[in-house]
């Protein structure tokens, strides 16, 4: 509203002086949307490839369609963004469209988030397991978001909790302290959004994080790791190894959260998730017919060396489980760093 030199209908009624926060005028027009369409170079499944990245089923910030398309909420260096991402009906050609500040600089990325950079010939399967699974899901490449805090917050808050904690938590911080995703996707009807910037992490208080059941250790690691984001956003550049020591100089990110991590920002194929308590089962199970604690793992995995990774998410999607023996881990039996 305006402030005019006008004359008001009564002289002894003062001025309505706007409130600031309550009138804002005329609504801003809605974000425009850019689009790409982009060819694959070989086989691609969206949903195998972008799965990854999503934060438990009620993720604010990764939905799937009833059409089927992909929608995700970022922050990029140049702001918020929203992502849609549809396979083209009967073509191999990807369709994305985009809105908000970050709209060109996702657009731009998509190829890397979708497993351009990532090479699936690089791996030989040497176990029938991992030879069945590879050849079930040719569409499966490693891609990388390029964000490094993006996935390492999350990976935080799933430190020595089980998954339905962790995913509840992030669910509430985004939803008190994120902002609406651009474009249809933030609308309250859809209810998607961006994860805050750094400066926001580091000013919720210890009641919300109590509010979402983040301990005062995990807490403490994501406010010391958003003090230095841009250092750590700099390991999207770097190699894998270089990358880990840049992640593990912040006190409470260990082996477990940088190998996660990176699998998600960088698409490293070698980061073995060291420190989970399931992987190291699995894969023995798998592998070798039994069960097996980390250094077993690591010794299965040898023969998979730059593509460690990837050999484990194989693992996964084989469906291969060892007999259940014992009742469910108890929420706080979990140990990860």
């Amino acid at each position: 509203m305006e402030l005019t030199d006008r004359p008001t209908a009564s002289p002894a009624r003062p001025p309505r002086v706007p409130v600031p926060g309550r009138e804002r005028g005329p609504a801003a027009p809605p974000a425009p949307e850019l689009t790409r369409a982009w060819r694959p170079p070989g086989p691609l499944d969206p949903a195998l490839v972008l799965g990854v990245l999503r934060r438990g089923p009620g993720d604010p910030a990764l939905r799937t369609a009833a059409d089927g398309s992909l929608w995700r909420a970022s922050r990029t260096p140049c702001g918020p963004g929203t992502l849609r991402v549809a396979r083209r009906r009967g073509e191999d050609l990807v369709e994305a469209s985009a809105w908000g500040p970050g709209a060109p600089w996702l657009l731009d990325a998509l190829p890397s988030l979708l497993g351009a950079d990532d090479d699936p010939a690089a791996f030989t399967p040497r176990h029938r397991v991992l030879l069945h699974a590879h050849r079930r899901h040719p569409g499966l490449r490693l891609g990388r978001t390029g964000l490094v805090l993006e996935s390492l917050i999350p990976a935080v808050l799933e430190q020595k909790v089980t998954l339905s904690e962790a995913h509840r938590a992030w669910r509430l911080l985004l939803r008190r302290h994120g902002e609406p995703a651009p474009g249809p996707a933030g609308s309250p009807a859809e209810g998607m959004r961006v994860m805050p910037d750094a400066r926001t992490w580091a000013l919720i208080p210890s009641w919300e994080w109590h509010r979402a059941g983040v301990d005062g250790k995990r807490s403490a690691t994501v406010l010391r790791a958003v003090r230095v984001a841009p250092r750590l956003e700099e390991a999207a550049g770097m190699d894998g190894a270089s990358a880990a020591d840049r992640l593990r100089l912040v006190p409470g990110i260990g082996p477990w959260t940088a190998a996660e991590t990176l699998q998600r920002s960088n698409g490293d194929p070698d980061a073995v998730s060291v420190g989970d308590l399931h992987l190291p089962g699995l894969v023995g199970h798998a592998l070798a017919g039994a069960r097996t604690d980390d250094a077993g793992m690591l010794e299965l995995l040898a023969p998979y060396a730059g593509q460690r990774h990837r050999a484990c998410r194989l693992v996964l999607l084989s469906g291969v489980r060892p007999p259940r023996r014992a009742p469910r881990a108890a929420p706080r039996d979990i140990a990860r760093l």
